[in-house]
């Protein structure tokens, strides 16, 4: 398995390739070690001192790094982390039900709000979502 790695434009922050699907659909961020127990995965990454962050989405992990950390010291682990999951045939969720996928809210528009909505859901996913996916994100 290779993994490969894209530098963002926060330095604190980046992003792991692994050349499969992470998620599939949607993302998940994980901000705590409390919230990452429900991914064995962020988990293990959140084990590796100086790790802040870890957010999952289609295809990729993005890892944050505390700012006195160095990306020469916590890349090899958290590549090590990420491959021994792959490989390992781990599901990504300790609880199958446990992922939260991003999307658009699916309410009923009647009308000119119909388009309105319309348009803004393509701009999203035309020009916002390509773009803070290049910083290693995603919104909802």
């Amino acid at each position: 398995m290779f993994i490969q790695t894209e530098a963002t434009p926060n330095p604190e922050v980046l992003k792991f390739l692994p050349g499969k699907a992470v998620l599939g659909e949607g993302t998940r961020d994980f901000r705590s070690p409390d919230e990452a127990s429900a991914s064995p995965l962020a988990a293990d990454l959140f084990g590796i001192e100086g790790v802040n962050r870890v957010f999952y989405g289609p295809d990729f992990i993005t890892v944050g790094k505390q700012a006195d950390e160095d990306w020469a010291h916590l890349k090899a682990p958290i590549l090590a982390s990420i491959m021994d999951h792959f490989t390992s045939g781990q599901p990504l969720f300790a609880d199958a039900g446990d992922s939260e996928a991003g999307g658009h809210d699916e309410g009923v528009y009647e009308g000119d709000t119909a388009q309105i909505v319309a348009e803004i859901k393509d701009l999203l996913d035309t020009r916002i979502r390509p773009a803070v996916a290049q910083d290693g994100g995603d919104i909802l």
